[in-house]
This record gives C-alpha cells, sequence and structure tokens, in this order.
C-alpha cells in the first residue's frame, strides 16, 4: 500500500437515515463520525443520496487533517429481520469518499445476518399489500 495511514469507513444505511463513522484500522478510535441529521433539516431527506454526499465530504475533511489517505470500506444495511439491502446512501457515500481525494481500499459487507434469530413482523400470512 502507499505511504500514509488508513482507515476504515463504516457506512450504515438504513432506508430512513445514513450514517458515517471513521476509525482507525483496529476499528478502536473513532476518528470522525457524521448522520443525516447533523446535515439536513428535514427528516425525509436524511437517507437521501444527496445528503449521503454531502456527509462523506464533511467526514472526508476532518480525517484528512489527521493524516489519513485511504479507508477501506465496510457497508452495512439493518439486517436481523428487516431488509438486507441497504439504503440509497451507502453508493453515494463511496463515491463521494473517493471524489473527496481518499483511496478506497476493501469495500465488504458487514450486514448481520440472522441464524434463526426473532420472527419477522407482519404475522403468519405475512405483510399482505
Amino acid at each position: 500500500m502507499a505511504e500514509g495511514k488508513w482507515g476504515i469507513a463504516h457506512i450504515f444505511s438504513s432506508f430512513n437515515n445514513t450514517i458515517i463513522t471513521i476509525t482507525d484500522q483496529t476499528g478502536a478510535e473513532t476518528l470522525a463520525k457524521i448522520s443525516g441529521g447533523m446535515v439536513v433539516k428535514a427528516a425525509r431527506d436524511e437517507s437521501s443520496p444527496y445528503t449521503a454526499m454531502q456527509m462523506a465530504m464533511q467526514v472526508a475533511d476532518a480525517v484528512k487533517d489527521k493524516g489519513i489517505v485511504g479507508v477501506h470500506v465496510k457497508v452495512r444495511a439493518p439486517g436481523g429481520n428487516q431488509q438486507r439491502s441497504p439504503g440509497p446512501g451507502a453508493q453515494a457515500a463511496i463515491r463521494a469518499l473517493a471524489r473527496a481525494g481518499l483511496r478506497i481500499g476493501r469495500i465488504e459487507d458487514a450486514t448481520p445476518i440472522p441464524h434463526d434469530g426473532t420472527k419477522p413482523r407482519g404475522g403468519k400470512r405475512g405483510r399482505r399489500v
């Protein structure tokens, strides 16, 4: 890898919000953290791709000052008995991190998968639309 420090970008993306946390390589020390509510006023805009891009720009500026040159990305969706696909902000956030000048290493899925956990909501016949 190149010279300089690398970090890990943990991107949690649901359909209601997006949260970006950048840690050191061990994952123990948080270097920067931002959520959708810190960027926009309206709750409905927290998960939008545009908001995710703004968040990624702010968080990239914060970690570049601390000497981070690149990040490995861990994308997480709600998982469990909820949806396993990340929300609309995940892809936009990764693109914006790259555009902000951070190098992107590995992209990994960190969605929690149940090994027969709790029963999904919706009753015996499922959610009828």
